[in-house]
């Protein structure tokens, strides 16, 4: 099972490649309204995944597993997540993958997140009752039921996903479709690990920090680190395989590079080493503190919830856009 999860978590790696989701200038240039690449890739995965995964499910080969509507966790978790992501440049699952190229920022990221996920194992008992109220897992299907009637609500809701991204493609003028492949590929990956006879869980990225960071400081002894345990090890598994993607076949290609700094980042921010390496570690701190007060990232979260068309992850998209764009108008504000 662990080669397994390494080959899916290469397979991701690949993915975002292709596309150079997991790029600096690419989730940068989001937060800025200057690339929309990141947006389309998403809406794509989320549209023809819940088309896939209601299939899926309803043929019995796969379950739900959808997160639950902590209101103010969502919300606010979201809005710091999104903060975090504008200013570091990339999200839990990108930055492995990230890494394995050669930038740098990318490990100063991931020490942020560690940090961040071992202070939020510090703050999770006295927090935990402000992240509510718990409305539930709601989902279309939990709203809904089965029946005719939410398959075509969930085709029409597939469809109009994927409208939105060829909107916002036809906005960039842009000819190359990779973020469309990279999309559906997304799609048919998450459908792949949803399967009850594979591992029966979603992707995610998030769990891992706070899971490695308690492990590595001893700080075991606590009911947060217990609950992160499963999901941690898995997700540690699985960005090990992003990173060995990242390596491998940027060597491939021949653009492996030792990098700090990105054209995206020096054109705002200069080219202090220093000051892009404290902005990478408060980057990556917060957004690992807005993603488990939220229970879950981009990959986690928007993408595998989305599929499911759950109502948190939906919502929790939504802020965490709105956390991306308004941090990237104030933070990236020179020239």
């Amino acid at each position: 099972m662990t080669f397994l999860i390494l080959i899916f978590g290469f397979l991701f790696g690949a993915i975002l490649q292709s596309a150079k989701l997991n790029k600096y200038n690419t989730i940068s240039g989001m937060a800025r309204l200057e690339d929309f690449t990141v947006a389309k890739a998403i809406a794509v995965a989320v549209g023809v995944g819940a088309i896939l995964l209601s299939i899926e499910i309803g043929l019995g080969y796969a379950s739900w597993h959808v997160k639950p509507m902590l209101l103010a966790g969502i919300a606010v978790g979201g809005l710091i997540f999104g903060a975090g992501m504008a200013i570091l440049g990339y999200c839990p699952g990108t930055l492995p993958v990230s890494l394995g190229e050669g930038s740098m920022d990318a490990l100063v990221g991931i020490i942020g997140g560690i940090a961040g996920g071992i202070v939020y194992t510090l703050i999770q008992p006295s927090i935990q009752g402000m992240l509510g109220p718990d409305l539930g897992n709601i989902s279309l299907n939990s709203a809904v039921g089965g029946g005719a009637l939410y398959y075509i609500l969930v085709f029409v809701f597939g469809l109009a996903m994927v409208t939105i991204a060829f909107f916002l493609n036809k906005i960039e003028r842009k000819k190359s479709l990779n973020w469309l492949y990279a999309g559906i590929g997304l799609a048919v990956l998450n459908c792949i690990v949803f399967l009850t006879a594979v591992t029966n869980r979603v992707i995610g990225a998030s769990t891992s920090y706070p899971y490695l960071g308690d492990f590595l400081t001893g700080f075991t002894d606590n009911e947060y680190f217990a609950s992160t345990v499963k999901s941690g090890t898995w997700e540690l598994i699985f960005l090990g395989g992003a990173v060995l993607s990242g390596l491998v076949l940027s060597l491939i290609r021949k653009d492996f590079k030792i990098q700090l700094i990105h054209s995206g980042w020096s054109k705002t921010e200069g080219k202090s080493p220093l000051k892009r390496t404290i902005w990478a570690f408060v980057g990556g701190f917060i957004m690992l503190i807005g993603a488990r007060m939220a229970g879950g990232c981009t990959s986690g979260h928007v993408i595998s919830g989305g599929m499911q068309i759950a109502a948190s992850s939906l919502l929790f998209g939504a802020f965490v856009f709105s956390g991306l764009l308004f941090t990237g108008k104030f933070f990236y504000r020179k020239g």
